[in-house]
Order: structure tokens, then sequence, then C-alpha cells
């Protein structure tokens, strides 16, 4: 029953929840309760320790092989290796722990939103006590600007309207009302209901608690975001696949080539481990993780600089393949700002221009009635919708215009500044409050020393009014059609009267309404779309990515914004209450084919974004309120405003727009495509130099050979090529036609079979082609220290000429790009200053085993990179003609 208690009538919970309404629990009682069931609080999730965040990042199978040769190398005496091995381990380790997001604050947001003090009736008497001492079957009582503390069963509301956007999605506040309703109402259409977290926006109520804590519709929230699975994005989900492919394929080939030169080739046991050793260094791409993770780091700061926050580094590539943005609507694809956007009066219509609380725009005359007091009749007008209003409209230090009060009062206020009509100045004498249960307000003014009464609320309500007054001549047919037009199109509609009253009557009541009221007209009002989201949606749609709305308000709300945005058709659209009804499979069928949901609740945005992942889609999920949070962490990548996103929301996303604008989301998938592409460009640069090292070592050992060069040495070139020439990489600009071609599949390989194949082509020839230098330069009288330095340099350069192919996948690399990326020429400069380095500082000599060499020993490794060059261009042109692929 705890689900259920809209259904139940105030004397059924009285009596469920053993409490009295006029006195509300006793303290002894209440001191019961609060032993028994715990403080109004939520539960804290158990951190990790950051020793166990650091050593996290040594879980990973290629790290324990290298840990391994490490524990080996000692064993054996060989110091400096150990310590260059264990040197590398850490540094990867500092990387990953010091870019992951280690901080999870959304349950720290979520206390952010609750109360901390609350009216209750204890003993007959109201007192003030702290919200984590309310209890279960407490009568609280609510005025204007409290936060709510508890859910809450109304059981008196005057006037009663609560801000409830952030956890439902509305985007206007909500009046409340006691009466019980259906047992299947939707979370958003409960308004006998108060909810822990939520704020009171205008009137007073009493309500009796009947949740607290994690059994509130917050702490379900709460309880959802703690549960929700953090997924691994696409590429690191390919990445660990990858490395554990590795990691088997390597210590298998290095078992097979100890047994092989043990029994075969009679190699001592030591040298042979020592060799076996250099094999697994030389194979593992163990400055991938490092290099990746600064890839991702410099996607993040391109980013920023384009207003996207992002709080998880994998988060950048994922947005690069992304095929479905589900987006709220309201402070998302709208301004979150009503509006009013035409009027149409007695004598005749018009329409608003501008959006927003920002006074700039017209009031243009569409349509004319009549010839004469058109003027006349719209001043009128506004001058009912300005003195009946509540709200204060405002600038604050940033300019941003701001409402103090109920939104559609405000955005009346903002429309009076856009006409050039000025309403005279009036005092107020008497005013009937707004209450849901009438649905209007009314005010008595003296103007110019006449009195006035003015009356502004529910059309319904002002067109029975008027009709009782026949001298008016009221065509109520035609107006309840205008009413309905406005209604499909989505916006809100406000009716307007009013009479001129006799200078006696200084107080008005309800009964003063009904007869003499002459008819103003009605306004149309609507949360817009944001100028810029339709063009973001259309962008979208070119890139082969799905939007879809998901939103809390009204499903005539929704459709008509959607169609406005090309989000849908404006006819087709699906409540959360259809949605609940659905079983698994129906719900896959619905979000694949339904581009529109409304009044959807927390568990529907959860399980639609399940729902379109099982689908194989790659999700992003945006939203600013609470109840988009556990929807957000559940996403592939969670998008939260960072202007009126709540704390809850923003710690929940792994990416958070600073605008506010979904522009910003098409260019967060711009970089995410960019970063991608330039990962698997450094794939393709990084893993040869891994593959050539492990060529170089197994032939040496098949062929019963001396090791070309030491294990420290290949680690260097691994880590040297890796954290310096690749990063250039990192730097590549978009790809032409980037933002044309469809979301990549997800499934697809990280290495597709030309990438295998280009991977072992020049794997193959670097490392042969290394071989046969070492014994040719054997045959020279070349030995010990030189003839390594020498080979040492000579597999750097080739690696160093081969990143100028990889600058373009099968394009010439030689084009009118070529110099536009300037940080390729910075590392390749980088690392032509540390090979020098290794080459003629004694310190590096002594550690690395290297010798300086003489200037004219520099023409073996210069033309062995030149050499890499123009193969790899060749295997390109033929490549290209082979694969009938276009050059990108």
């Amino acid at each position: 029953m705890e689900d259920k208690w809209h259904h139940l009538n105030v004397e059924a919970i009285e009596q469920r929840l053993n409490s009295k309404i006029e006195s509300g629990l006793s303290q002894a009682e209440a001191n019961e309760r609060l032993t028994e069931h715990g403080r109004n609080e939520l539960p804290e999730k158990k951190k990790e320790s950051k020793i166990k965040k650091f050593l996290n990042h040594f879980n990973d199978v290629l790290i324990y092989i290298l840990l391994g040769a490490a524990v080996i190398t000692f064993l054996l005496g060989h110091y400096i290796d150990t310590s260059v091995i264990l040197l590398v381990t850490i540094i990867n380790a500092f990387i990953g722990y010091f870019q992951e997001n280690q901080a999870e604050k959304a349950l720290n947001g979520i206390k952010a939103l609750l109360s901390l003090s609350a009216n209750v009736r204890r003993d007959g008497v109201r007192s003030e006590v702290e919200a984590a001492e309310v209890v279960v079957g407490d009568v609280v009582i609510l005025s204007a600007g409290d936060k709510v503390p508890a859910d809450l069963r109304l059981i008196d509301a005057h006037n009663l309207r609560v801000e409830e956007s952030a956890l439902t999605g509305e985007s206007t506040a909500v009046d409340k009302q006691t009466a019980a309703l259906d047992e299947d109402t939707i979370l958003n259409d409960r308004t006998n209901m108060a909810f822990s977290g939520t704020s009171v926006a205008t009137g007073s109520g009493v309500g009796i608690v009947t949740a607290i804590g994690a059994a509130t519709e917050l702490g379900k929230i709460n309880q959802a975001i703690t549960e929700v699975e953090d997924l691994k994005t696409p590429l690191l989900r390919q990445i660990g696949a990858f490395g554990k492919t590795i990691a088997l394929f390597v210590v298998g080939v290095a078992v097979v080539m100890y047994v092989f030169g043990y029994f075969v080739r009679d190699f001592p046991a030591g040298e042979l481990l020592l060799s076996v050793i250099a094999l697994a260094v030389a194979a593992i791409p163990e400055g991938l993780p490092a290099v990746l993770s600064i890839i991702l780091a410099v996607g993040v700061q391109r980013m920023a600089k384009r207003k996207a926050i992002i709080r998880s580094l994998p988060s950048v590539e994922t947005l690069g393949s992304v095929s479905v943005i589900c987006s709220d609507k309201t402070g998302t694809l709208t301004k979150n700002e009503m509006t009013v956007t035409n009027l149409e009066t007695t004598q005749s219509q018009y329409e608003v221009t501008g959006t927003g609380y920002a006074p700039k725009g017209e009031i243009n005359q569409t349509n004319s009635k009549s010839e004469t007091k058109v003027d006349d009749v719209l001043k009128q007008l506004l001058t009912c919708v300005h003195i009946c209003n509540d709200a204060n409209l405002r600038q604050d230090e940033a300019g941003h215009w701001m409402i103090d009060g109920d939104p559609t009062d405000g955005c009346f206020l903002t429309l009076v500044r856009k006409s050039d009509l000025n309403v005279p100045t009036y005092k107020v004498i008497s005013k009937i409050p707004f209450d849901s249960d009438y649905k209007y307000m009314a005010v008595l003014a003296e103007i110019e020393q006449d009195h006035y009464l003015f009356v502004k609320g529910a059309p319904d309500r002002v067109f029975e009014m008027v009709q009782k007054n026949e001298a008016a001549g009221f065509d109520l047919d035609y107006w309840q059609q205008r009413m309905s037009l406005r209604a499909k199109e989505g916006e809100r509609v406000i009716g307007a009267a009013y009479k001129k009253i006799g200078s006696a009557m200084d107080s008005i009541g309800h009964h003063d309404l009904e007869e003499g009221m002459e008819f103003l007209g009605i306004a149309g009002i609507i949360d817009p779309p944001r100028e810029e989201a339709k063009q973001a949606v259309h962008t979208c749609t070119e890139a082969g990515i799905q939007v879809k709305m998901i939103t809390g308000d009204h499903a005539d709300t929704a459709k008509a914004i959607g169609k406005q945005l090309g989000i849908g058709d404006g006819e087709k659209a699906l409540t959360g209450r259809e949605l609940d009804k659905m079983s698994d499979e129906e719900l896959e069928d619905a979000a694949e084919s339904t581009h529109i949901f409304a009044r959807t609740s927390p568990e529907n945005k959860l399980r639609l974004v399940k729902a379109l992942q099982k689908r194989g889609h790659i999700c992003a999920m945006t939203g600013d309120g609470v109840n988009d949070a556990a929807a957000l962490k559940r996403a592939d990548i969670g998008v939260a405003m960072g202007i009126k996103g709540t704390e809850v929301t923003k710690d929940a996303a792994k990416m958070v727009l600073a605008d506010d604008n979904f522009q910003t989301i098409v260019h967060a998938v711009e970089e995410g495509r960019r970063v991608y592409d330039n990962v698997k460009k450094t794939i393709l640069f990084i893993l040869p130099t891994n593959g050539a090292g492990g060529i170089l070592i197994v032939a040496s050992i098949f062929l019963g050979m001396t090791m070309p060069l030491t294990p420290v040495q290949i680690l260097w070139v691994n880590m040297v090529v890796a954290i310096t020439v690749s990063l250039g990489l990192a730097f590549e600009h978009l790809e032409k036609g980037a933002m044309n071609r469809p979301p990549r599949n997800p499934k697809d390989r990280l290495l597709s079979p030309y990438y295998l194949f280009r991977i072992s082509f020049v794997s193959i020839m670097i490392g042969i082609g290394t071989l046969w230098m070492n014994s040719f330069m054997q045959k020279q009288g070349y030995s010990g220290s030189d003839l390594q330095t020498v080979i040492l340099q000579m597999f750097v350069m080739g690696q160093l000429f081969y990143l100028f192919n990889c600058r373009s996948e099968l394009g010439f690399a030689f084009n009118k790009d070529f110099f536009r990326n300037k940080a390729v020429f910075l590392v390749a400069g980088i690392l032509i200053v540390l090979q020098l380095a290794l080459t003629y500082i004694p310190f590096m000599n002594t550690v690395f085993q290297t010798t300086p060499l003489a200037f004219s020993q520099w023409t073996i490794p210069v033309l062995m990179g030149l050499f890499v060059f123009v193969v790899v261009e060749m295997e390109k042109s033929i490549s290209r003609k082979v694969l009938k692929r276009e050059v990108r």
C-alpha cells in the first residue's frame, strides 16, 4: 500500500498511520518511531580508499605480465631492467589515477535538496524540528518557500502550488488538492501528494508523512543511482578484449620460443629467459594505456573550450559512437521560460515575438476584426494581466532576466514590457488570490479615480463569467474552438475579462464576478524551443543520430514542441502510463519506433535507456532534474545542464553543458568522432613498434642469433615512441565528411582486416629489416654498444617516418593539410632530442648500454626511415585501388 497513499481518503490514512490530524503524534510516539524506523536521511555509499583506487590501475593482464618480467629480472640480478620495467608500470598507474573521475558526488547532491527543518504538530502544538527527525505519521505544515521534508499526503491545501520540475519534469508549478485519486494515477499527476525535495511556490497546506528517507520518491531515485551499473565505453571494452588477446598470444609465443631455444638452439637457460622477457616487453604495448589517456585528455580540453565539460575521460570517445540521444524537453530542448506567443482579443489577433523572460520582442497585429478600438482592447488586456499578477521580473548580476514567483505570471510581465502601450498606474484595493479550486485570480483596482474589476484564469471559468453578460454578445462556440486550437499546438491558454464598477466598492468576493464581466481575449503560452535546438536536431539526423524527447510534460505539449524541432511527426507519442503496461520486449519496439514520450516517471526513463541499449544503441541521455539522474548514470553518456541542472544531475552525468545549449552536444559528438579516428590512427602507429620488436626477438631465437637489442632498450623504444611521437596524432583535425557518416557500430572490431594487414606488414618490414641490417653490420665489423646503438636508432627512425604515413589512413601523406597539425612536427623534434640524449649523455649510456655515434653513422637510421615511408606510401596507393575506398 506504500505507493497508493494518493488513492486513500484522509480518514483511511489517519487510521492506517495511527495518527491524528488535529493534534499530530505525541512526542513519545514520534521518538519511538524514530528509534524503530531511523532518521529521515538517505543512506551513504561506502567509498573506496585512495590507495585502493590507485592499485586498481594495476589490475590489467598486460601489467601482470610486465610485473612478472620485473620479478624474473630481479631474481636474475638485472636490477636496472627491473627498475625501468617497474617505473613504466607505476607511471601508467599514476596517469590513469589522476585522469580518473574519482569522486562520486551524486548522493551529496541529493542531500542538498533536502529540507533542514520542518514545522510539525506534536501533542497538538506546532513546533519546528530537524527534518531528519520527521517520522511517518507526522503532520507537517507547509508555507510558501518551504522545502518539503518528506513525502506527504495532503490533508489541507490553500492556493498550494509546488515546484517539482526537478523531480517530475513539470515545466510549471503544480496545483495541489486533497481529494483521493485513482489507484493507477502516475507520479506526475498525484496532485494530492507533496514529495520530499520539492519546494512550495505559493500558498499553504498541511500533509501527513507517508514516507521518509530511502522510501521517498527522492530516495528511490537515490537508490536507483547507486544500483545503476556503470557501463564500460565501447573503446574500453574493445581495448580490454584486445589486451587479453595480446597477453595470451605473447605468453603462448614466449613459452614456445623458450622451449624451442632451450632444446633446439641450446641457449643457456639464463640468457634465454632474458630473451623471452625481452620478447614480452617488446610485444606488449605498455605505453598504449598512457597515450590513450593523454589523447582523451586532449579531447577533454578541446571540448571544454566549446562549453562541454567532460567528467569521465572515456566519455570523449563514447560521444563519437552515440546513435541515439534521449533528451529531456524542459530546460534542454526548451528554455524553461514560459513565453506568451500569441494574443487574441475581441477585436484583433496578435503574434508575439521573442522568447524567454527577456523583454525583447514585439506584439504584431496579424488579423483585425474591426477597425475601431483595436489598441484600446489590447491595452485593457495588458492592464488586466499586469494587475492580476503576483510575480516580479528582474535582472541578475550577469544580466539574465529572471522571475520571482509563478512562471505564468512572470511571462505576462515580459509581455507587457514588449508592448509600446503604456499600462496606466493603478492602486490595488482588493484581491482574490489564485486557487486551483476555482482556477482564476481577480483584482479590484483603482485607475484614474475609477474602479475596475479584472480577472485572469482558466478560459472555461472566464467563459462562464462573461456568458452571463448577455449584452456583451459573447460567442462561446467560437472562443472554445480558438482555445482548443491553441491547446492542440501545445500551448497553455489563459483568458481575461473585466468590468467597470462603482467607486463605492472596497472589497470583492466571488459573487462579484457573476455578472457584468466583459471578455477581453485569450493568450497562448508555451515553453519555447531553444532557437539553436532545431538546427542541432537536424545536424544529428544528418549524422545518423536519432533524437528522442522524454519529458514529464503533457503529450500535446511534447508533440507540438517535437514537431517544431523536427522530432517526431507531431501526431504520435506514448505516455508513462502506457509504458508501464508494456513488457520489456514491447518497450524495446516502442523505444525504437517512437520519438516522443510524455508524462514519464524516473523509472520510465531508465527503462527506455535500457531498452535502447538492448537494441544495440549507444545511448546519450540529457536532462537537468533529479528525475533524470538515474537514467543519466545508466546511459552510455549522460549529459547534464550546467546552468539550470541540479547538482545531483551534474554529478550523475559524464558530461555537463556549461551553456545549457543543445547545439553543444553536436560539437561534442564532432569532437568524439575526431578523437576516435585519432585513437585508431595512434593504434595503427604504435602496434607495429611492438610487432617489430617481437619479430626481432622471435627471429633471433629461431635463427640462433644474438639479441640485437636488450629488454631495457626495447622498453625505451616502446615508451618513447608511445608518449612522444604518437601524441602528435591526437591533434589531427576532424576528417572531411565525418558528420555525414552514420555512427560506428560498437560491435565492429577495433582492428579491421586492413588494419591487421597494415600492422603485420609494417611490423615485418621493420623487424626483419632491422635483423638483416644487424647481421650485415656484424659482418662489417660492428659489435657491442656501437652496433646496438645504430640498430636502436634505426628502429626508432623507422617509426618516426612511419608517423607521417599514419596521419591519413589511405590518403597521400603529402597533401594540403600536411603542415596544418603543428604538433606532429613538435613531437618529432622532441623524439630526436631524446634520441640524441640517449646517444650522447653518459648517464643514459650507462643505463641503456648505448654509445656516442659518429655523424656518418646516422646515415643508416635515416635511410631506414625513408625506406619505411616510401614503401608504406606505395602500399597505401595499391590498397586504395584494391579496396576501392574513398580517401578520407
